[in-house]
């Protein structure tokens, strides 16, 4: 009962963090495209967190023309996350 407790909880803030990494790369994309001052600290802690997953993906060719296709490709890939998070969380519970 408190490992289960424990599992579901460990599983919830799991959850939460991606939630609030898929805003982070929703927000970034949209910054990308009004072109905000890049010594503004808000901007700078969103590109600092959001790097990590971009310099990932850049790594393939994402781009469509002048489309940069990595902000769908992170955000699908924490789709699946989220969604195998959730198929383990329901196997083990």
């Amino acid at each position: 009962m408190i490992i289960d407790s424990l599992i579901y909880s460990i599983f919830q803030v799991l959850q939460i963090i991606i939630n609030i990494y898929t805003w982070i790369i929703v927000i970034t994309a949209l910054l990308s495209w009004v072109n905000p001052d890049p010594y503004n600290p808000i901007v700078q802690i969103l590109y600092k967190l959001s790097y990590p997953a971009y310099a990932l993906v850049r790594k393939i060719p994402t781009r469509i023309g002048n489309i940069d296709l990595a902000p769908l490709i992170i955000l699908l890939a924490l789709q699946f996350l989220s969604f195998f998070l959730g198929s383990i969380l329901r196997s083990i519970l």
